[in-house]
């Protein structure tokens, strides 16, 4: 079985180092209101920092029909943020500096800063994500765990969400070999609460915990599938050991597909409607697994070809600086309540991309608009 040379570095170079100005103000940024990470990227691409996007805030949200703007984190709000991480041991991460997940720092929706405790030099090594049930058998518990150390003894580190079932088997295996949890709260609020333990036992060996929420938020079940994504970002595949119809390790797998992850699907017992999900995952065409061979081989090529960190997101662009009433009315009047893409907006409202671009940032900004995966939009 093909084993990592010696401690394999998943990363990309240069690296980065914001100065705490800039830590601050990225802060800000995304810690106001109705600006997520795709919106964080668009205004930073566009105007070129944090700090020129925040001026522009107020603005923006007005053009897009907002009766007052909405709240902007303050700077001593970001720095009361930042001084109570350091002193639970949280380090604030931007793509690119030491200790961000480099496959992470690829995606179009990447935290554009992400609190990081425990080891760094984990979170810089190739990653694979081992996910499923809450409610697993007991087959489906041994695997997990059978397969997290495989992995984990050629060179791997396990990175799954501290959940209960086959997260937990995965985590518990792969603490000496190296593991990290993805949180779906802030670093204080563990969930579930019984996962405590597990969680200092994996800082304790040298591994790490990830969140991009701050202190003091308790997980939401909007939160979940945020966390999922930053599980499959980071790592070069995701494992399914068992899911039933509807699971959310399902949507794991799906984020893992739009994002350009590997996928693969432990096959179960047609009976049991714990393996009905991943079943279903190999008959669409998800690698079958049942030894850490068939995860490694899979792999093997991804690794060898280098990262890169992609300028833009895929449908970003130039802004326009201030579209016509006339255009922003036709294209505010094409969204409803159903999904739609940009291609479709640019192609019936007969307007530039940069100005459906920029209506529908105002929109977002102006807390009216929803991004759905796929580049799908719809109006709240």
């Amino acid at each position: 079985m093909l084993r990592l040379q010696g401690d394999a570095v998943d990363a990309i170079n240069p690296s980065v180092e914001l100065t705490e100005t800039e830590r601050i103000d990225r802060l800000r940024l995304i810690r106001s209101d109705n600006v997520g990470p795709r919106t964080f990227r668009s205004l930073v691409d566009h105007f070129g920092s944090a700090r020129a996007a925040l001026e522009r805030l107020p603005d923006l949200a007005r053009r897009g029909g907002a009766a007052r703007s909405g709240r902007i984190c303050s700077a001593d709000e970001a720095k009361a943020e930042l001084a109570a991480s350091r002193k639970f041991g949280i380090a604030w991460l931007a793509p690119g500096e030491d200790g961000y997940p480099a496959r992470l720092s690829t995606l179009d929706d990447a935290p554009p800063l992400l609190a990081v405790r425990g080891d760094t030099t984990t979170l810089m090594r190739p990653m694979i994500a081992i996910v499923g049930s809450r409610n697993a058998s007991g087959a489906g518990l041994k695997f997990a765990g059978q397969l997290a150390r495989e992995l984990g003894e050629a060179g791997f580190i396990i990175i799954s969400g501290l959940a209960r079932g086959v997260d937990q088997a995965a985590h518990r295996t792969s603490v000496e070999s190296g593991t990290i949890a993805v949180l779906a709260g802030g670093h204080d609020c563990i969930y579930p609460p019984e996962h405590g333990d597990l969680l200092t036992s994996i800082l304790d060996h040298a591994g790490a915990a990830i969140s991009e929420m701050p202190l003091g938020h308790e997980p939401r079940a909007r939160d979940f599938p945020r966390r999922n994504r930053l599980i499959s970002g980071a790592s070069l595949g995701v494992v399914v050991v068992e899911a039933a119809h509807r699971s959310g390790s399902l949507i794991t797998a799906r984020m893992a597909a739009e994002q350009g992850r590997e996928v693969f699907a432990v096959p179960g017992s047609p009976l049991d409607p714990r393996a009905a999900g991943t079943n279903d995952l190999i008959k669409q065409g998800a690698t079958l697994v049942t030894e850490a061979a068939d995860v490694i081989n899979a792999v093997a090529p991804i690794m060898e070809r280098p990262l890169v960190i992609p300028a833009r997101e895929p449908d970003s662009g130039p802004f326009e600086s201030d579209p016509q009433t006339h255009d922003r009315d036709q294209i505010t009047g094409l969204l409803g309540p159903v999904p739609i893409g940009l291609d479709d907006l640019v192609r019936m409202s007969g307007a530039s991309p940069a100005i459906v671009r920029t209506v529908l940032l105002e929109l977002e900004l102006a807390g009216r608009l929803e991004r759905h995966g796929g580049g799908l939009v719809s109006l709240l």
